[in-house]
């Protein structure tokens, strides 16, 4: 029986406070209004911005269903609608892309004006409400997407069909963390062939940085991280060395310009940690070494104390926001090459587990014990 223009009720993580765990509830998720769609999501992965929304580092307007890392089926579609239809398989964008705004039409930028959700989070859809309510509440919206739910709904410049034949478990990863580390190589730094490359942090965003350095060709990817049981699953992705800061007692500047005659070609700092970009950036080869900040700092708030003399010669310092991709253009090419073995995320994956071990997926984050977790919703 159809669910069109019905009310569904399905299971979600809500988070009610912060600081709080997720609980498993009950919601209600209401049809889609005109130019919106509602997905079934089939599986989510756990990232860290999802943490950073718990600790209120990141702020998002609470109750919520949080996730944004997530891929699915379209259930429905409102009025207006023509990017989808249902059954199409599709990836959920928390950077939407209107392609209509001065930023969506400039070649270098990917984050639409048509939504504020990543700086100024309401909450909502755009037209300033929710689809969910839990307890005779309304629960809030998540940066375009709120993945931790059986049930979605997203405007439709949020959404993005991706190849029938795809593997949801696999490609949610596209949606964010995957997307974010290999763009910021390929699209964003720009790795060229022969270049010599470091990144500062093996989570699964810096290991999409290793799989986008090794792809764009690069010579040499340093691997850097204080927790040596990652150093394997980064040889295996393509760095060719390993480095743990804590082994040498001079900075890990001078250790890199050291090991590459005066700093690589290219640094990637991902991890979050607002001290770790002055030496990213020292790490860089000081006529025309090329640092880039991966994806969001532990707060929007933070402060970088960067030394001048870093800028005295030709270094550069640039940000990245989900790897620089205009997302309803590129996450379907992207899936598409995944689809085609130009790179394998699936190594990233290191466990799987349900919604209602969401709090354990998170716990496995924080504590370092995995890389990427796939909830299966």
């Amino acid at each position: 029986m159809s669910t069109a223009g019905k009310v569904i009720k399905c299971k979600a993580a809500v988070l009610w406070e912060p600081h709080k765990p997720f609980t498993i509830e009950d919601i209600e998720v209401a049809p889609p209004k005109a130019h919106e769609v509602r997905i079934k999501m089939v599986a989510t992965g756990v990232c860290r911005s999802d943490d950073h929304a718990v600790s209120g580092s990141l702020f998002t307007p609470l109750p919520a269903v949080l996730g944004h890392e997530g891929a699915g089926i379209v259930e429905s579609i409102g009025e207006g609608v023509t990017c989808v239809k249902p059954g199409d398989k599709v990836i959920p964008l928390f950077s939407p892309q209107c392609g209509k705004c001065r930023i969506c039409k400039h070649p270098e930028s990917n984050l639409c004006c048509q939504t504020k959700n990543l700086t100024q989070p309401k909450g909502a859809l755009l037209d300033g409400t929710s689809r969910f309510s839990c307890r005779g509440k309304p629960i809030h919206h998540f940066i375009s997407t709120s993945t931790f739910s059986q049930y979605t709904v997203v405007d439709d410049i949020a959404v993005a069909k991706i190849d029938a034949a795809a593997p949801l478990d696999k490609v949610c990863l596209i949606g964010c963390g995957f997307s974010t580390g290999y763009g910021s190589a390929v699209q964003v730094a720009k790795v060229t062939p022969g270049s010599t490359c470091a990144v500062f942090g093996l989570g699964g965003v810096g290991l999409s940085v290793i799989i986008g350095c090794k792809a764009a060709g690069a010579a040499r990817i340093i691997a850097v991280d204080i927790n040596k049981d990652r150093f394997a699953k980064a040889k295996t992705v393509g760095a060719t060395d390993c480095v743990d800061p804590r082994d040498f007692e001079k900075p890990i500047e001078e250790v890199l310009s050291d090991m590459i005659d005066g700093g690589v070609d290219f640094c990637f700092e991902v991890t979050g940690n607002t001290e770790a970009v002055g030496a990213a950036l020292g790490s860089c080869h000081k006529d025309h070494g090329v640092c880039v900040t991966v994806g969001a700092l532990a707060s929007f708030t933070s402060t970088l104390s960067i030394r001048s003399h870093l800028f005295f010669s030709g270094r550069i310092l640039k940000g990245s926001i989900l790897g620089g991709w205009k997302t309803k253009e590129e996450i379907p090419k992207l899936v598409s090459d995944y689809m085609a073995k130009k790179f394998n995320i699936d190594p990233l994956i290191t466990h799987t587990l349900t919604l209602s071990e969401a709090n354990e997926a998170v716990q496995l984050m924080k504590s370092g014990q995995c890389i990427r977790c796939v909830l299966l919703l």
